[in-house]
């Protein structure tokens, strides 16, 4: 947040500010390019799929074959994000691969859905998804901070889930406001392959989900669970494990 704002306040032209917040390179061929691809961000139906699919993969870190876009899709710093084969972005998507060093911010694997409203934000942070993964309607996963997210493979994250690392600020200190004592290091958030998030799940910084647990609708996870188990409740405790039928 606050890089952001130094870089839209400061004195460098509105040019080099915009490039610097949305584009994250100077290059003027690269900037002309991605403002072509942002013109066809809001054309509908089959023929805005079919522009964003000729045009786009070449706006990427790296693109590979197979990859869809919906409408009004919003990219930041697109060289910074990566995308397997067959990726399927849905309407309304926020990708941000904001960094200011990382040349892989954001990496989905082959497969991945995102579905309508997902907003995948990495704030000098790292997110990475795994091979046939689904996130749902209106998911939230934001790294800050070198606090990385990463979600293994043939996950499902339910509607409205909030998945965050480095989302925690220091609060020790009373003689500045919270904002300046900067974001604690929790390590990040770690789901393994085959979780389940249920709608409206939070996971905070500092979490390793294992492989196979399951995290109950409106759960809160504060703490790792162990692999195949089933997780509920504000803090979450486990209630059961999986066991082969």
């Amino acid at each position: 947040m606050e890089k952001t704002h130094a870089a839209i306040t400061s004195n460098d032209s509105p040019l080099k500010k915009y490039q610097a917040v949305m584009v994250g390179r100077s290059s003027l061929a690269t900037l002309l390019y991605y403002e072509l691809c942002m013109l066809l961000t809001p054309v509908p139906g089959a023929l805005g799929l079919l522009l964003r699919k000729l045009f786009w993969p070449r706006m990427f870190g790296s693109c590979g074959k197979g990859c869809a876009f919906a409408a009004n899709i919003v990219i930041r710093h697109p060289g910074r994000i990566h995308l397997g084969r067959s990726v399927v972005i849905s309407e309304g998507c926020i990708l941000d691969g904001r960094h200011g060093s990382a040349r892989d911010s954001l990496v989905l694997g082959d497969n991945v859905i995102l579905s309508n409203g997902v907003m995948l934000s990495c704030k000098n942070g790292s997110i990475t998804i795994g091979d046939n993964t689904g996130l749902n309607a209106q998911t939230i996963i934001q790294s800050t901070n070198d606090c990385p997210v990463v979600i293994g493979r043939d996950c499902i994250i339910g509607q409205r889930c909030f998945v965050i690392g480095g989302g925690s600020y220091n609060i020790d200190r009373l003689d500045i406001p919270i904002r300046k004592q900067g974001i604690k290091n929790d390590g990040g958030v770690i789901l393994e392959d085959d979780v389940w998030l249920g709608g409206n799940v939070t996971v905070l910084g500092g979490v390793t989900m294992g492989s196979g647990s399951v995290a109950a609708a409106g759960a809160v996870v504060t703490h790792s669970v162990p692999a195949y188990t089933v997780n509920m409740g504000v803090p979450a405790r486990t209630v059961r494990a999986r066991t082969s039928a």
